[in-house]
């Protein structure tokens, strides 16, 4: 096995050198860094990270072993004593062509643990978290260059749906080495990154990557979706659907921003109410005293979550012909919001309507970066795409016959994401990119100051998402290839 590092400074290497002259199982040892000015060092290679194909030809020309311990990124790594054997023995028990680990992350002298999730099929967001710390089998690093060989900003990205593809990822559920943090200012909450125009590049990239993947493995879609013949069944056209549980200080002004629209046509607002406790069910009551167009409902159950709380609305008879999303603590951006919508609906002959919304703080403002309109969405690729990506958008529009049969999970996290996959996978998917909706970041957030644990449990829950909906696209192509 071979040890790539970053350089970090002279002392880092020497003490990194001390630490495995003893270990007898580091065949050779090397240093990455940007500087070309340590070019003439035997022992660095010049490059920046793993995320260009330039670094794994460098790999490939100066190692020769089967199994490469290496870092990811310039990060600094401090190893724990079991590193080496602990690695190296995952890799030969499990016939594991890319092995990682959980780690402790060190900053401004604190330390803690990051556990990591386990990989499984669906895990191919192109922000999986493997750490900093990964060993790859040589085998699966040549593969993955077979692929791409010229990648700018996704080669690892590539290098580990080839192994997803062809061999095992294992993870391994212990601390194995330390990262020391630098301090770093974000520009705004990671998972926003990828619809920013300023990684439209990147983006595309990654995109291409995985559509590729998808290809090998069966699993792309056709770019032709079914368009939707709109019944005449309902009682009325649109109900807006609020689920909502304990938002007192948002959920007035959610509902009046619904009874603000101005339509040609009449429409509901169905709020389903969890058992609220602070005042909520009380706000709601004295809404729909003044306006018969609100209705009120409180499930039987205590335990639902949103999705939960969907599937109650969607499956009353008062529902519309088009269930259209509002949550309790956002709010439309104008008059005209509803209207556009439904439009769309009838203009694309859609099971599905996602539009655009502004990101603010709790008082309206708009905070970076602005506009969600997540214009990666193409009509060839968009429904294969969304599974790289952890998101559709919002506001979120469904007809109702289709949202009716569908598998809503009954969570408060994904069972958005869990629907829009399965009604893209058939059925056309209108887009409105303008701004319809305002969409504030406070506290009050379902996925607001997530600790480590709670974000790793969505995390695994919206991969097991895509686990099922790429083994159901496989056989569904199977089946028309039959």
């Amino acid at each position: 096995m071979e040890l790539i590092l970053p350089f970090i400074s002279e002392e880092y290497s020497k003490t990194v050198n001390q630490f495995v002259s003893a270990s007898g199982i580091i065949s050779g040892i090397y240093f990455f860094d940007s500087s070309k000015s340590l070019v003439d060092n035997n022992n660095v290679l010049t490059f920046n990270s793993l995320h260009e194909s330039i670094s794994l030809h460098h790999l490939l020309e100066k190692t020769e072993d089967e199994f490469l311990l290496t870092a990811i990124d310039l990060s600094e790594i401090s190893l724990e004593k079991e590193t080496l054997n602990k690695f190296k023995d995952a890799a030969l028990k499990n016939s594991a062509g890319l092995v990682y680990s959980d780690h402790f992350s060190e900053k401004s002298g604190e330390r803690k643990i990051m556990p990591k999730i386990d990989h499984q099929f669906g895990s191919v967001r192109d922000n999986f978290d493997f750490g900093k710390l990964v060993l790859i089998r040589r085998d699966i690093l040549e593969k993955s260059l077979t692929y791409f060989n010229d990648l700018k900003f996704s080669a690892f990205y590539n290098l580990w749906l080839t192994a997803l593809e062809t061999s095992n990822i294992f993870h391994i559920t212990e601390a194995l080495y330390t990262v020391k943090e630098n301090e770093i200012n974000e520009k705004y909450e990671k998972h926003f990154t990828y619809v920013d125009p300023e990684f439209e590049a990147e983006q595309k990239e990654l995109e291409n990557v995985f559509s590729a993947y998808l290809e090998r493995i069966n699993a792309k879609l056709p770019p032709k979706s079914k368009a939707v013949s709109f019944g005449n069944e309902f009682i009325t056209e649109a109900s807006i659907i609020i689920p909502v549980k304990n938002r007192i200080k948002t959920i007035k002004e959610a509902i009046n921003s619904a009874l603000s629209q101005k339509t040609n046509f009449d429409y509901n607002i169905i709020v389903v109410d969890n058992h609220s406790d602070d005042g909520t069910t009380q706000a709601i009551n004295s809404l729909a005293e003044k306006d018969s167009r609100i209705i009120h409902i409180i499930p039987e159950n205590k335990d639902h979550g949103i999705g939960g709380c969907w599937k109650i609305a969607v499956n009353l008879n008062d529902c519309g012909k088009f269930a259209v999303q509002l949550d309790s603590d956002d709010l439309y951006k104008d008059e005209n919001s509803l209207q556009k919508i439904i439009n769309k609906f009838y203009e694309d002959s859609c099971g599905m309507v996602i539009g655009s919304y502004l990101l603010t703080d709790f008082t309206l403002k708009e905070i970076p970066p602005g506009l969600i309109s997540h214009n990666e969405w193409t009509e060839e690729n968009g429904k294969n795409n969304a599974l790289r990506v952890n998101g559709f958008g919002a506001p979120r529009a469904f007809y109702t016959p289709l949202l009716r049969k569908a598998e809503i999970p009954d969570v408060s996290y994904g069972e958005d994401y869990a629907v829009c996959l399965q009604l893209s996978r058939e059925y056309k998917t209108g887009r409105i990119y303008e701004p319809l909706y305002l969409c504030r970041r406070w506290e009050g957030n379902t996925d607001s100051s997530l600790s480590i644990e709670k974000e790793n449990k969505n995390n695994f829950f919206k991969d097991s998402l895509r686990t099922h909906e790429i083994q159901t696209r496989i056989k569904l192509l199977q089946n028309y290839a039959g």
